[in-house]
């Protein structure tokens, strides 16, 4: 995902170490007795593709000093429970495609797929106990709720026409960008920043979250799903309002907006993605994803200069121009 050149070399050597140590963490967590247990935990350990919330602790530790132990087992724990998260997801979504490969729920069934998401959940706290620093699971006490809250809410309103943006930016807040947030000042606490850095870290995460999010919402629509990796088109079928679609009804009148809510509510994706692009729907989006993150961008005034503060910078143009 990062766009390393020659002179950051030493970097992606370095992340590409750490993330091999959280997946060796990941084995010896999830090591069952059990082989049917040890078959799907195998399974979701393909779910670790981007590894943005393991490589957000990493930067942001080596941007604030020494990587140790620690960073390894907050890495592994927030993937752990991104993982959990995705695994609860394709329940909800009813999705079939995750990774280019087959989802939990649709190999084995609902039934699994959520003891499963509820096994990595229990696993990740249990490794990050052994950290040895009661702080680092409140605040991820703290982060998982708030995940879930996200979630609640946004199935709260699912074909809710009348969503706004400020309870989409909440729900976005919520359910993606808390945890980012949260992978940047944990990698710099754990490296002894001071408390400026860690919430100017904070709030880049963040603001990387809700932009990732974005750009998520807009491959939902219009990417390719050999491309992106997973089934698209989710976001229609179960009637969830995401940015282009809210900037849309805002803006639309009389048979236009008529023409778009009886687009989502028959679920004719094409036809409503037609909508979008003709009235500069998702163009808008995209120009607030980048937008936020221009905005996270100027947080890393507070971050020590060099090599792995560069990467971040990276990290978050890359964030609005993937088609993964």
């Amino acid at each position: 995902m990062l766009p390393f050149t020659e002179q950051d070399r030493s970097i992606a050597e370095a992340l590409a170490a750490h993330h091999a140590a959280v997946g060796a963490a990941f084995e010896r967590q999830l090591a069952s007795d059990l082989p049917p247990v040890n078959v799907l935990c195998r399974h979701v350990e393909r779910y670790r593709g981007k590894m943005l919330r393991p490589t957000m602790v990493f930067l942001s530790g080596m941007a604030c000093g020494a990587v140790g132990p620690k960073h390894v087992l907050v890495a592994a724990t927030c993937e752990m429970i991104h993982m959990a998260t995705l695994v609860h997801d394709d329940v909800l979504d009813e999705a079939e495609i995750r990774r280019k490969g087959h989802t939990v729920n649709h190999l084995r069934g609902n039934e699994v797929a959520v003891m499963l998401g509820d096994y990595l959940i229990s696993n990740a706290f249990h490794l990050c106990s052994q950290a040895g620093d009661p702080a680092l699971n409140l605040r991820l006490g703290e982060v998982t709720n708030t995940l879930c809250e996200g979630e609640l809410v946004q199935l709260h309103h699912r074909e809710d026409l009348s969503l706004d943006e400020r309870t989409y930016f909440e729900i976005v807040r919520r359910k993606t960008a808390v945890l980012i947030g949260a992978c940047c000042e944990m990698g710099a606490r754990l490296s002894g920043a001071p408390e400026a850095t860690i919430d100017a870290l904070g709030r880049f995460g963040e603001g990387l979250g809700v932009a990732f999010q974005i750009q998520d919402d807009l491959l939902d629509l219009e990417g390719r799903e050999e491309v992106v990796g997973k089934s698209l088109g989710r976001d229609i079928e179960k009637g969830k309002l995401t940015l282009p679609m809210i900037v849309h009804l805002a803006r639309a009148g009389g048979a236009d907006r008529a023409a778009a809510i009886e687009a989502i509510r028959s679920r004719d994706g094409a036809a409503l993605i037609g909508m979008l692009h003709a009235s500069g729907a998702i163009a808008e989006a995209r120009a607030r994803a980048e937008g936020i993150v221009a905005e996270s961008r100027r947080e890393l005034a507070h971050v020590p200069a060099g090599p792995a503060r560069d990467a971040l910078d990276a990290a978050a143009v890359a964030i609005v121009h993937r088609d993964f």
